[in-house]
């Protein structure tokens, strides 16, 4: 082996040190909560009702937040958390008499072969954030937004998409959510991103474009598990960002729905219910009944063929429904 083989070895070898090395920081700078930081997160269920300690309490339907990879959001994009009583103490909007609907703005084209259906969306939306009104709005155009071409993806600059939107929230509008099939990014240095909201704001956009499943040539018409896919992985992201709008930040506490994702894998792998934390958030806000927002969840996915999802909420209704 002559020198500069040796050299081009030993360089490769220590740029893959480096990568361990480098690795292993980012992952040391955030630790997966334990049992005790969980429940802390949550906060006394002292003085609830049964039902309502069922719904918040730590049990094994609630999986602990992953170990997160290399590339993964934390590890990217460090999180503090937001336990509930953080949550008690910020300023989140409130819903009051004049601002009580969830408005769903579609933005561009929706091609019926390989969109998701506009009408599961808002039922979703609807049973999800139960007892809100959802609505969907006629779709349009945004107005003047920058763009780029990348790669095979024409993209939208998200803050003028949310400047548009924030220009045309309905009056009664607890929030504006806009939906679209372009692809979006949020600054020149980004490669793209799946959503981004202004939650004082009340308003939020969030892209299809890269939820696509593999379904053959451009412009073929997906399949029945195709179309699952593509509802559940629209479904999952519309709420996250809802989630937002009623200012509940990323969790870091349990695997759920409001856990940050840098890619389609990590997004994939979260599940589509909320974790004791975020949802005791949301109830404080919305004040729904646990048992009836489950019923019309489990109504939604045995409709939608979601098997998994179905048997998941109907075991947390068989706990609720359980003597003391």
């Amino acid at each position: 082996m002559n020198r500069t083989n040796i050299g081009i070895l030993g360089l490769a070898v220590l740029c893959s040190l480096l990568v361990i090395v480098f690795t292993s920081m980012v992952a040391a700078e955030f630790q997966v909560p334990d049992a005790s930081t969980r429940k802390a997160a949550v906060g006394s269920l002292r003085g609830l009702d049964h039902e309502m300690r069922v719904a918040f309490g730590d049990d094994r339907s609630f999986a602990s937040f992953p170990e997160p990879g290399f590339n993964d959001w934390v590890s990217q994009h460090p999180e503090k958390g937001q336990t509930y009583r953080q949550y008690s103490g910020s300023r989140y909007n409130k819903i009051n008499q004049q601002r009580r609907v969830l408005y769903i703005q579609p933005l561009g084209e929706f091609d019926e072969r390989l969109s998701p259906s506009l009408e599961a969306l808002r039922d979703f939306t609807a049973a999800y954030y139960y007892p809100m009104k959802v609505v969907v709005l006629p779709a349009r155009l945004p107005g003047k937004v920058t763009s780029r071409q990348n790669g095979d993806f024409k993209q939208w600059l998200t803050g003028d998409v949310l400047d548009d939107l924030q220009a045309r929230i309905p009056n009664n509008a607890y929030s504006l959510l806009g939906v679209t099939m372009t692809d979006l990014y949020p600054d020149e240095s980004w490669n793209f991103v799946f959503g981004q909201a202004r939650y004082r704001a009340r308003v939020g956009v969030f892209s299809f474009a890269r939820y696509l499943p593999q379904s053959g040539d451009e412009g073929s018409v997906m399949g029945e598990e195709q179309n699952r896919v593509l509802l559940k992985r629209a479904a999952k992201v519309l709420t996250h960002e809802t989630g937002h709008m009623f200012g509940v930040r990323h969790c870091i506490y349990y695997h759920c729905n409001m856990n940050g994702a840098n890619h389609l894998q990590e997004a994939d792998a979260a599940p589509m219910h909320l974790c004791p934390v975020c949802l005791r958030k949301l109830h404080r806000v919305i004040g729904f009944s646990p048992l009836s927002r489950y019923k019309k969840l489990n109504a939604f996915y045995v409709k939608h063929g979601m098997t998994e999802d179905a048997r998941w909420v109907q075991s947390r209704l068989e706990q609720m429904k359980k003597k003391q």
